[in-house]
C-alpha cells in the first residue's frame, strides 16, 4: 500500500480502484502469513515492533520509487545505471570495512587483501544469486514500475514455501496458505484486464430537414 501510494502521488501514475483493493488485499495476505497463532498471541509483540515495521515498510518503498525514478528519468544504458546506483554501496562499504580495519589496528590487515578469506562454492554461489537478483529487479524497474517488483516478491512466498518444505522440513501453517491464496487472488485481480465494455459515447441525432415541393 505504502508503494501505491508513493506511485500515486511520487510519480503520477493512476490507479484504477480494482488496483488499489489488489494492493490492499496484497497487504492483509502478507500479514496474515506472518502471524504465528490465534491464542492471544496475534498483536503480542511490543508497540514498537510494529511501528519499526512500518517504518521499514515506509523506506522500503520510498527507496524502491525513488530508484524506479532514476532507472527512467533519461534513457542511459541500463547497465551503467546500476553501476552508478550499486558504485555508492560499494564506496560506503568500503568506509565501513576500512574503519573496522582501523579500530582491530590492521591486526589481519586491510581487507582488501583479505576481503575474500574463507569463501567457499555455497558462498560464490550466494553471490552469484544477489548479483543476478539486482539485475532482474533493475530490469524490472526500467522496463516495468516498482508494484510489478512487490508483486514478484510475493510470488516469492509459494516458491520459498516448496523449498522450505523439501530442504528444511518445514510444516506449512494454515496462516501462512491462506496469505499465500490471498496474495495469488491480488496477482489476479491487479492484472486482471477490465471485463467492462466501454459505453457508447452518445451523439444527438441528425436534424431532420422537411423539403416541400413548391411550384412555380
Amino acid at each position: 500500500v505504502t508503494t501505491g501510494i508513493l506511485f500515486r502521488f511520487a510519480l503520477k501514475k493512476h490507479l484504477t480502484r480494482t488496483q488499489w483493493v489488489a494492493l490492499l488485499l496484497l497487504t492483509t495476505g502478507a500479514t496474515v502469513s506472518q502471524i504465528n497463532g490465534c491464542k492471544g498471541e496475534v498483536l503480542s509483540a511490543p508497540m514498537m515492533g510494529y511501528l519499526l515495521g512500518l517504518l521499514s515498510a515506509a523506506l522500503s518503498a520510498t527507496a524502491g520509487v525513488y530508484t524506479e525514478f532514476l532507472l527512467k528519468k533519461n534513457n542511459d544504458n541500463l547497465y551503467w545505471q546500476n553501476v552508478q546506483l550499486y558504485g555508492f554501496g560499494a564506496l560506503f562499504n568500503a568506509i565501513r570495512l576500512t574503519y573496522d580495519d582501523f579500530n582491530a589496528g590492521f591486526d589481519n590487515g586491510i581487507w582488501v587483501q583479505n576481503g575474500f578469506y574463507g569463501y567457499g562454492l555455497i558462498t560464490w554461489l550466494i553471490v552469484l544469486n544477489f548479483s543476478f537478483s539486482g539485475l532482474f529487479v533493475s530490469w524490472l524497474q526500467k522496463y516495468a514500475d516498482t508494484i510489478v517488483k512487490v508483486y514478484a516478491t510475493s510470488s516469492a512466498m509459494l516458491l520459498t514455501l516448496v523449498l522450505a518444505v523439501a530442504f528444511f522440513g518445514l510444516e506449512p501453517s494454515l496462516q501462512l496458505f491462506l496469505g499465500i491464496v490471498i496474495a495469488c487472488c491480488s496477482i489476479n485481480l491487479y492484472f486482471m484486464p477490465s471485463d467492462i465494455p466501454a459505453l457508447p459515447i452518445a451523439t444527438a441525432p441528425p436534424p431532420v430537414v422537411n423539403i416541400k415541393n413548391t411550384e412555380d
